[in-house]
């Protein structure tokens, strides 16, 4: 690779594909990677021959678990020199899974990426993951371009999901395209903007090529397009004023201010077609090219001076001190780990010396390489806006900020959701027991959603996660890419514990021996962690994480400084046990607002014990209770099971949110908690005779009612 970039940082798009399962993400990306020429064959999920889902266990059950990068380049349909690279762009596209128990994929892809192209299913338009997807986007301030796919499907309805999405997601979305027909006559699209209508010719739909808008069309054409020029003028002042003078701006005009209002989120373009039948995917790169931003359009990112403390920023600019985000991990069998990137700034060789921020720690990056799923182009040198591999370095893991020592910056961790479900694990040799460690700190250390405990009574070893089907693929990874060969228990709730009301209470720890004896007493307040206000300034005596706030309310030297973080670790390590059945105690604010303590016998570990002994009889006073997680849940079934299927959710301690068409289906919407929900594919299976289906994602905890949580506590004694 040259010493310079190749392609300018306004020709770079990086994106993700995101949708909820089976609406089709897949696919779309297989088409791009035709038609941008990186490959010369179409892959089909059903075939197992797709090149973004590479992992064995994709193939098998044809759907993403794991996000696959790829680097492909593209020029506009109407460019007549394809080959020209000065009219090609690069795009940095990364395929995400839909699927709940994988959604971290999703959720740390949505932080690197600077667009997204949301893929609906043309049946079923706005599914649960879709909403779900969205608010990642939202709370990433991820532009995005909207495609509603599989319109060749019976059943299928343009306008039906297009108002999915108005309902559902957001009311900016406006159509930029008007399907010309539909199910078997799906036959091309009209642009609106453009006042064109294009078919695809060829056998794998390569060639675009304009077409007459169909005249019995041209009422809903000229109707939508003047709701389209409304949406894009509201953007704009001038042209706003010159609208309702009567005057219609150009072409080139409307791009550019809608182009503005979609990075700003301020309007979402829906597209449409069918990437299965190659109808449609090249307008939405086209799309690409002219509404989502390049990363000279996004504001800097901002990050902490670790020296000072101090906010600071980096721009898109090569000519800036290196700032990169190591965003995922992954374990490959030919070169080892590799550690994918994202450059905010600046630019970094193979070989030279990377600073970790937030390790403080410095790593030689042995080789970069630049993804295509699981083949790897090798490169010399990676620049600000691209997104590459790293192999060869082994303390950083994701979240982690790799920059320039001389000027560091740490930018905000990705946060992840917390895991719902657990399995006992044990290996079935001493052998297996060496790899079995092995084999789960490399998954945990991909995976931030996976997590490996103890078990302290029982000293068992817990795996937990967001599914069972996220559990059973790590298991698998686990034989197939370790050679780990394990039994493993029934899967178990992740309980959690709270206090209801506040309550106070003395913890006091005397020992008296021969010698030095032991003295540590506290006086604690707990109450209901309240959620954080995003304005409200933390004290410089509160520490507060997201279910845990500590407030020293210490004055006057009652308790030495030396001591105050001891209190804080006793009360955590208490709050790690439990008080009703042992689970994890979440959302609670613990005060210390008085004690005492001795000259010679006060130690840390005795004001540790102390405050561990003070915590549980305050959380006991405080009605400490068990929570559950609760369920969103969205059952697809043909109308006459209706009533089998609400009854079975109610039985279920299910509340039934709402019920809607669904193509020639019905969908039944319902929280149901976690753990009536074990073993449902199948009981679904025979209520529905093989018919139905259904999806379930996190949604919230709950309090466990009494009767259930006495059986809870009776089977953990």
């Amino acid at each position: 690779m040259a010493d310079t970039r190749d392609y300018p940082l306004e020709k770079v798009r990086n994106f993700g594909i995101i949708a909820h399962i089976d609406a089709g993400k897949t696919t779309t990306s297989e088409r791009i990677l035709y038609y941008t020429g990186s490959q010369h064959k179409i892959g089909e999920v059903h075939d197992g021959g797709t090149t973004t889902d590479w992992m064995e266990q994709e193939k098998e059950r044809g759907i993403t678990i794991t996000a696959a990068a790829i680097t492909c380049f593209w020029s506009r349909t109407d460019e007549a020199d394809k080959k020209d690279i000065s009219k090609k762009y690069r795009f940095n596209i990364i395929d995400t899974p839909g699927h709940i128990d994988f959604t971290v994929e999703v959720k740390r892809s949505m932080r690197v990426l600077d667009g997204a192209v949301c893929v609906f299913d043309g049946v079923a338009g706005v599914e649960p993951q879709s909403e779900t997807n969205w608010r990642y986007a939202d709370e990433a301030n991820v532009p995005r371009v909207c495609f509603i796919n599989k319109l060749d499907r019976m059943g299928a309805s343009f306008e039906k999901s297009y108002q999915s999405i108005l309902d559902r997601l957001t009311k900016n979305a406006v159509r930029m395209q008007l399907p010309i027909g539909a199910e078997e006559a799906l036959a091309g699209v009209v642009d609106l903007l453009s006042m064109k209508a294009y078919k695809n010719e060829g056998a794998m739909g390569d060639n675009v090529v304009e077409m007459e808008i169909p005249a019995a069309m041209m009422d809903d054409v000229k109707k939508y397009r003047a709701e389209l020029i409304e949406k894009i003028v509201e953007n704009d002042d001038q042209m706003m004023t010159d609208y309702l003078d009567g005057k219609e701006p150009t072409l080139e005009a409307l791009k550019a201010t809608l182009r503005k209002a979609v990075i700003a989120n301020k309007i979402f373009p829906v597209y449409t077609g069918s990437a299965l039948k190659n109808k449609g995917v090249q307008l939405v790169l086209d799309a690409v090219v002219d509404y989502l931003p390049s990363p000279l359009d996004m504001p800097p990112v901002t990050g902490t001076d670790p020296r000072t403390g101090e906010p600071t920023t980096r721009t898109a600019s090569d000519s800036e001190p290196f700032c990169a985000l190591a965003f995922k991990l992954q374990a490959d069998p030919f070169v080892g780990q590799l550690t994918f990137f994202r450059v905010y700034s600046g630019s970094i060789e193979a070989g030279s010396y990377i600073y970790n921020s937030t390790t403080g720690s410095k790593e030689r990056l042995g080789r970069i390489v630049r993804l295509q799923a699981n083949q790897r182009e090798e490169v010399k040198k990676v620049y600000a806006g691209e997104i590459a591999a790293a192999v060869g370095l082994k303390d950083t893991k994701t979240s982690h900020t790799l920059c320039d020592e001389a000027n560091p910056i740490v930018l905000e961790q990705i946060k992840f959701p917390e895991p719902v479900i657990s399995l006992r694990i044990e290996p079935k040799t001493k052998a297996d027991q060496e790899k079995m460690g092995m084999a789960m700190k490399k998954l945990a250390d991909e995976d931030p959603t996976f997590r490996v405990s103890t078990d302290t009574e029982t000293m068992e070893t817990l795996i937990s996660g967001m599914g069972e089907l996220h559990l059973e693929i790590l298991v698998d990874r686990m034989k197939r890419e370790f050679g780990v060969e394990a039994n493993v228990g029934t899967p178990q709730v992740a309980y959690r514990e709270t206090i209801l009301q506040e309550a106070e209470a003395e913890g006091k720890y005397v020992k008296q021996t021969g010698g030095k004896g032991q003295y540590g007493h506290v006086r604690l307040r707990l109450k209901p962690l309240e959620p954080l206000d995003p304005e409200k300034k933390i004290a410089k005596n509160i520490t507060r994480e997201d279910h845990f706030e500590f407030i020293n309310s210490i004055k006057g030297g009652v308790i030495p400084q030396e001591f105050i973080g001891p209190v804080e670790k006793g009360i955590r390590e208490a709050m790690e046990r439990g008080i009703v059945a042992g689970y994890k105690m979440v959302d609670i604010s613990a005060e210390l607002y008085d004690g005492s303590y001795h000259d010679v016998d006060s130690s840390e570990i005795a004001f540790k014990i102390a405050a561990s002994m003070g915590f549980q009889d305050a959380a006991k006073a405080a009605k400490a209770v068990l929570l559950e997680p609760i369920m969103k849940v969205e059952v697809v079934v043909p109308e006459k099971f209706m009533g089998d299927v609400t009854g079975s959710l109610s039985s279920k301690r299910g509340s039934i949110e709402g019920m809607e068409e669904r193509g020639l289906a019905r969908a039944v919407k319902a929280k149901v908690p976690l753990a009536e929900m074990f073993s449902y594919t199948s009981a679904l299976r025979s209520m529905t005779e093989g018919r139905g289906s259904f999806t379930m994602e996190f949604d919230h905890y709950e309090v466990v009612p009494p009767n259930v949580a006495a059986e809870i506590i009776a089977a953990r004694k």
